[in-house]
């Protein structure tokens, strides 16, 4: 018997938490690492002592001591603690201080700033150690996308244009498709980081005035302190102009990157979906793995299936991100507040989810060449008709009236081909008994002899992507060596 919605609700311990699908399940142990909650609130006592470092160093009075047994207790992090503090102080940073006063037994943190001098620095600290820990698993992405293309780069296919057979091309090609697109977007990552900027240490409107105040009023070491800050959270630049929150069209930019890195995984998986639908590829099928709880002969692109999935979620990140860009009244709010809660971390941990899968994809994927040559062999003949063309008007045949009898007889061919199944006559013998036709049997079967002499500058275009990212795997060498943990 059903149990009710009311009977299920009271026997469900009020302790239970709903698990992070995307940390849980999909994302790698690195990613969830730098975005656990108790990992930022270590990050955020190593910033208080590193500020309360600097101030003591510039003059202000903050005794060794604390500072040391501040450092002493930055592990012993409780959260049920700091949650406790907060339903009490209804303010999350103000919990946080009073838990780490308590275990250090001091009260010389926090000294000139306000909560978003601790939140944001080291939020942008974490998104910035991300980027680069996602540069990492694209370097991966694209050095496995280039090793296929180059394996592949001889493996003719029937190109497809709106899903329908169009000129021929090649599987190392289709690789190297996927892998440009990724490449432009690690240009605008690598580009990202470069020029991503920290807001630093600007107070509650933003003009610094309680940090200038506990410098006495000394602009040079006002300037000291924040370029001291900056090269401790690991960054190049720095904000000059900010309120209480940076801009969050900064915001935008990020998720707006990382939902371009994950388009060239996204679409290389369907196209491994539709190609595995035809029974032309596979993304790798292993032992003891089932495809369907009813249909035991099913070897579904589940992985694939997965990465179409994530890129879904990310997309709906980046609507998020630019619901709150443009969005601050005056010098700041906390509108988006928890959106950002929300955002940062899962964007990352879903672009990590899909780099995690994408890799395991790219080290199972696989071709079926005899199915593949089937399909040419049904293919080949169309999409050669333009050379036909060619041919008999060179042979004397008006090129309107070559034409037409082209057509007429692929036409009638395709058409054949559907309702005849087998029982056909090939378009080639078709058009070799055609008159408008000036060409022998042997003529137009040499024009199908070889599919590798239709695939244009394939190779060469094949060979440029490869090239290019030899460089980056020269940059990066350990980076794409990187095996992704098993993923379910």
């Amino acid at each position: 018997m059903p149990v009710s919605t009311t009977e299920s609700a009271t026997t469900v311990d009020s302790r239970d938490t709903i698990p992070n699908i995307l940390a849980g399940r999909y994302a790698s142990k690195e990613i969830r690492a730098i975005w656990s909650p108790r990992r930022k609130i270590e990050l955020e006592r190593e910033l208080w002592i590193a500020v309360m470092e600097v101030q003591r160093e510039l003059g202000v009075d903050i005794p060794l001591e604390a500072i040391e047994a501040s450092r002493r207790v930055v592990g012993e992090v409780d959260l049920d603690a700091i949650t406790a503090r907060e339903h009490i102080t209804k303010h999350d940073v103000k919990a946080r201080i009073d838990i780490f006063c308590e275990l250090s037994g001091h009260e010389h943190i926090h000294k000139g700033m306000t909560a978003r001098d601790l939140t944001e620095n080291v939020e942008q600290m974490q998104i910035l150690q991300s980027l680069k820990l996602i540069r990492d698993r694209v370097a991966a992405a694209l050095h496995r996308l280039a090793v296929n293309a180059d394996v592949y780069a001889q493996q003719p296919v029937a190109g497809r244009s709106h899903n329908v057979a169009a000129q021929m091309t090649t599987i190392g090609k289709r690789f190297a498709n996927a892998g440009q697109e990724l490449l432009e977007a690690y240009e605008a990552l690598e580009n990202l980081i470069t020029r991503y900027a920290l807001r630093g240490m600007k107070g509650p409107v933003g003009t610094s005035q309680d940090m200038l105040n506990l410098f006495g009023g000394d602009y040079e070491k006002l300037e000291q302190f924040e370029l001291r800050i900056r090269e401790f959270l690991g960054f190049e630049r720095g904000l000059d102009n900010t309120g209480q929150v940076y801009p969050r069209s900064l915001d935008l930019g990020v998720v707006a990157v990382l939902a371009q890195l994950a388009g060239g995984p996204s679409s290389f998986a369907t196209t491994v979906r539709l190609m595995a639908g035809q029974e032309l590829a596979t993304e790798g099928f292993l032992p003891g793995q089932v495809g369907s709880t009813a249909m035991p002969h099913k070897m579904n692109a589940r992985s694939c299936e997965r990465i179409c999935g994530l890129n879904i979620i990310l997309g709906g990140h980046l609507v998020m991100a630019n619901g709150m860009s443009g969005n601050q009244w005056n010098e700041g709010d906390v509108s988006c507040s928890v959106v950002r809660r929300y955002i940062f971390p899962d964007a990352f941990l879903a672009l990590d989810a899909i780099f995690e899968t994408f890799l395991t994809v790219l080290d199972g994927v696989g071709v079926y060449p005899a199915v593949i040559h089937r399909e040419i062999a049904r293919f080949f003949p169309f999409l050669t008709t333009t050379a036909v063309l060619m041919a008999a008007v060179k042979a004397g045949a008006g090129r309107e009236a070559a034409h037409e009898a082209i057509k007429e007889h692929a036409v009638a061919t395709a058409l054949a081909m559907r309702v005849e199944a087998g029982d056909y006559k090939p378009l080639m013998e078709r058009l070799e008994e055609d008159p408008r036709i000036p060409l022998e049997d042997y003529e137009l079967l040499e024009i199908i002899d070889d599919p590798m002499a239709y695939v244009g500058n394939a190779l060469g275009q094949t060979r440029s992507f490869f090239d290019s990212v030899e460089a980056i795997a020269e940059r990066y060498p350990d980076a794409v060596d990187y095996t992704p943990a098993p993923i379910l």
